[in-house]
């Protein structure tokens, strides 16, 4: 090196990572990343399973109580839970799929409908109730099922909070007519909650749909030689 020369410093360091051992880190987080994805959603997978499982249980051991609460079981000789009958989709019904019904018989004669129908318009969406019919068409009783309802002001369809549901026994297509189903703030003859009538009043018609149903349908509903053929007669009547 000549005299005036500035010597060049060596900027290689050989403990810096070369480019083979940066792929390498970027691999191994990534590869990390992904296991710890795969390993959260199976876990969130699996949770929604067992919850999902669990809260289907409860819906039908509440349902099987309920059936008993409309016809208790002095009002039938069958076994209510095991007599059931598939519905087509139905714009009454406010169903999008299939629905099983309840048929109550007494002595080979059906004496009471159970009827699933939906109130879609409840305050916090969709209202799943139970509406029993008796033969000659009067109500046998109604109940909530399940819903999404404001506790304290929509969970009053619930027999647990009030009594307001039990109303509806006895009730018919003709009684009230026409324009007393509906809330009392509508004209109806139903009294709707203080502070909550959005409830109420997806309940009421609800229930008067599930009437009409019955009354389109009586025919089939009623002819338990016919049973197991509802599924193909008992059309979508949309």
């Amino acid at each position: 090196m000549s005299d005036g020369q500035i010597p060049l410093k060596d900027t290689t360091d050989s403990k810096a990572p070369g480019g083979n051992g940066l792929l390498q880190s970027i691999f191994r987080n990534s590869l990390g990343l992904g296991l710890f994805a795969v390993f959260t959603v199976g876990l969130i997978s699996v949770t929604w399973i067992l919850t999902q499982e669990r809260i289907e249980t409860q819906v039908r051991a509440y349902e099987a109580k309920a059936l008993m609460e409309i016809l208790p079981a002095d009002t039938h000789d069958n076994v209510l839970v095991d007599s059931k009958i598939v519905l087509e989709p139905s714009r009454l019904l406010s169903s999008q799929d299939q629905r099983e019904a309840y048929i109550a018989l007494n002595d080979g004669e059906v004496s009471a409908v159970i009827l699933p129908v939906t109130a879609p318009d409840g305050y916090s969406g969709r209202i799943e109730l139970l509406v029993g019919i008796n033969r000659n068409g009067t109500l046998a009783g109604v109940r909530a099922i399940t819903h999404k309802e404001t506790p304290g002001l929509g969970d009053k369809i619930n027999t647990n909070v009030t009594d307001w549901i039990l109303g509806f026994a006895g009730k018919s297509l003709s009684n009230p007519a026409a324009e007393g189903w509906g809330v009392k703030k509508d004209g109806g003859e139903f009294d709707q909650f203080t502070g909550a009538t959005i409830t109420p009043r997806a309940v009421v018609a609800a229930v008067y749909r599930a009437l009409q149903y019955f009354e389109a349908n009586r025919n089939l509903l009623l002819d338990p030689l016919r049973m197991t053929g509802v599924r193909e007669e008992i059309q979508n009547d949309e």
